[in-house]
Order: structure tokens, then C-alpha cells, then sequence
């Protein structure tokens, strides 16, 4: 076991000037991540420098097998936590061979919303705080639970310590750190409500950067839980009954919003959402009606509200941001499995495009 370590923690550099692309990309069901890696002839710091790839589309859910070649195009760049040195992780996105975008391909359109000149020319910042559940491997239950039973009730686990009250701390420890190691923009990490849940923030990041740096996040979580041999959950609601569900909330402004007298800029945006709420809804994923019912600090999925402090409404803004009259709001009502292309950019779009 001492050689295989050996290894698989050798250094590169020192032996050669290549190094291993891991090409990443979004599976068939829309949250399912998948990798594989290449070699390239030395170290590469733009994706425009990374060659394309394919991959069989047909074992993935993403094609037919009689046209199953799918085309990888290299969008973003990171370092490598687990290979290290000059190796790096490559976020792609997924084309057919005649360069269409494929069905579960959201980028595409989150990039042209935030290349229009009126959003980029606001540069809207994102805030998204992910919820997960860690779960044991073999019956899926949450790790720190009672097989077949339960835990206390709720209370002493948000931002809780010790053993009987914190469950896979060392697995959020060493994503934050690998996420730090990689260039994202990660921001700080915390105990949920519910035993086994966590939650870690990405942001401040501007435009289609936001939905990047979450998926490159989200892949080096699920290569970490890999490792220590846990399931990771981004089910809104993994376990039914009296728990708190897990969300994706996304904290949002823009440069009009930051700018004095900016509140009345993020009350009017606020009106925009509470007229498109279905249309949002909507593209919030499945798995939400579990989740806003309001109960457990949401608001129904039916009814559109919002307050200053409040986190039982669908929309939150800070008392800081009341005080100084300028700020951000925080959208309460994304699932923990919502995907941050389709969700940053409606939120872009609503509030900075549309017209009522």
C-alpha cells in the first residue's frame, strides 16, 4: 500500500515536462459529473490552449449509439488538488459534431445572457451557498444517524462541535482547502441544521463565472467523498419528515444594487421576481415542492414573499443592507441540486432584462 501511495503522490516535474488534463463535464441527468484524463505536452494556463476532446455520449445519457460522439470544448481552467503540480482540472461544456449545444448543456445560454451588454455593463455578483448530506455507502443514510433510526431533534447541530454533534468534519475541511488549492473562489463552510448536512459558499463571482467555479466545487466534493468512501447528497430533501431540506440560496447584486440608493434598485428587482416566481420555480429543479412548504425556514412554493431578516421568505434582504441602503438580496427559494447556469443567469435576466 506504501508503493501505490508512493505514486499515486509522485510529483511530475520532476521527471518530465508533461502534465495530466482532467477534462470534466455534466452527465445525462443534469447533475452527474464525469472526468477522464489526457495528457498534454507541458503546462497550460488558458482553455483555449486545451484541445477538444469527445467522449461516448451513449453511456452517459447524452446521445444515441448509433451517433453517440459527444465534443468536449475546454471553457475553464484549475489546479489540480489531487495530482498537484502543474497538472490542472478542465471544465467543459458538451457539443453535438456540428457544434450545437446538447440538451443538458446549459452554458451556452447562461453566456449569452451574461455577455449582453446591459448585464455585463452591471456586473452582477453571485453569492451561492450549497447545502449537501453526507450519506454511509451502503444503506444511504445520513452519516452520523442510526441505521434504521433517528437523531435528536434539531437544534444543537447548526455550526455545532464535538462528536455527537458535527459528522464528517474532515471531509469538509479538506474540500475547503482543496477548493482553495484549485482557484475557487470558495468563502467559508458551516454545519447545517440537520446532522450530516453541510454547506459551503462560492463568491463573490461575476457573470457565468459563478456557475464554473460551483461545478468545478461540486466535482471536488464528490472526488473527496469518493476517497473516504461517503455518498454525497444534493437531494433537496434525502430524508422526509420533520428536517430541513437543503437549499442552494443565491445572494445577488448588481453594480446599480451596490451603488448609493441602491435599495430602491433591489425592491424593484424584487418585484420582477415576485412576477416571473412560476417561470423561476419552474427552472429551479424538481425536488422543491418537498422543500418549500413552508415550514423549516421556507415559504410556499405557491406563494411569493419577501422581508428584511426574514428566512421564511422567498426573498431575504440583510439588515446591513436596509442600514446603508444599498447592497444585495438573497434568493431563498433554489434547491441544493439547481443548476447555478440556469439559475444565475434567470436571475440576470429578470432582474436586469426583462421587461414587465
Amino acid at each position: 500500500m506504501s508503493v501505490l501511495s508512493d505514486l499515486v503522490n509522485f510529483d511530475l516535474p520532476d521527471s518530465t515536462d508533461k502534465v495530466i488534463a482532467e477534462y470534466i463535464w455534466i452527465g445525462g441527468s443534469g447533475m452527474d459529473l464525469r472526468s477522464k484524463a489526457r495528457t498534454l505536452c507541458g503546462p497550460v494556463s488558458d482553455p483555449s490552449d486545451v484541445p477538444r476532446w469527445s467522449y461516448d455520449g451513449s453511456s452517459t445519457g447524452q446521445a444515441s449509439g448509433e451517433d453517440s460522439e459527444v465534443i468536449l470544448y475546454p471553457q475553464a481552467i484549475f489546479r489540480d488538488p489531487f495530482r498537484r503540480g502543474n497538472n490542472i482540472l478542465v471544465l467543459c461544456d458538451a457539443y453535438t459534431a456540428a457544434g450545437e449545444p446538447i440538451p443538458t448543456n446549459k452554458r451556452p445560454a447562461a453566456a449569452k445572457i451574461f455577455s449582453h451588454p446591459d448585464v455585463a455593463a452591471e456586473v452582477p455578483w453571485y453569492g451561492i451557498e450549497q447545502e449537501y448530506t453526507l450519506l454511509q455507502k451502503d444503506v444511504n443514510w445520513p452519516i452520523g444517524w442510526p441505521i434504521g433510526g433517528f437523531p435528536g431533534p434539531q437544534g444543537p447541530y447548526y455550526c455545532g462541535v464535538g462528536a455527537d454533534k458535527a459528522f464528517g468534519r474532515d471531509i469538509v475541511d479538506a474540500h475547503y482547502k482543496a477548493c482553495l488549492y484549485a482557484g475557487v473562489n470558495i468563502s467559508g463552510i458551516n454545519g447545517e441544521v440537520v446532522p450530516g448536512q453541510w454547506e459551503f459558499q462560492v463568491g463573490p463571482s461575476v457573470g457565468i463565472s459563478a456557475g464554473d467555479e460551483m461545478w468545478v466545487a461540486r466535482y471536488i466534493l464528490e472526488r473527496i467523498t469518493e476517497i473516504a468512501g461517503v455518498v454525497l447528497s444534493f437531494d433537496p430533501k434525502p430524508i422526509q419528515g420533520d428536517w430541513n431540506a437543503a437549499c442552494a440560496d443565491i445572494n445577488y447584486s448588481t453594480k446599480s444594487m451596490r451603488d448609493d440608493g441602491g435599495i430602491k434598485v433591489i425592491k424593484k428587482a424584487i418585484e420582477k421576481l415576485k412576477l416571473r416566481h412560476k417561470e423561476h420555480i419552474a427552472a429551479y429543479r424538481e425536488g422543491n415542492k418537498h422543500r418549500l412548504n413552508g415550514q423549516h425556514e421556507t415559504n410556499d412554493i405557491d406563494t411569493f414573499s419577501w422581508g428584511v431578516a426574514n428566512r421564511c421568505a422567498s426573498v431575504r434582504v440583510g439588515r446591513d443592507t436596509e442600514k446603508k441602503g444599498k447592497g444585495y438580496f438573497e434568493d431563498r427559494r433554489l434547491p441544493s441540486n439547481m443548476d447555478p447556469y440556469v439559475a444565475t443567469a434567470m436571475i440576470a435576466e429578470t432582474t436586469i432584462l426583462w421587461k414587465p
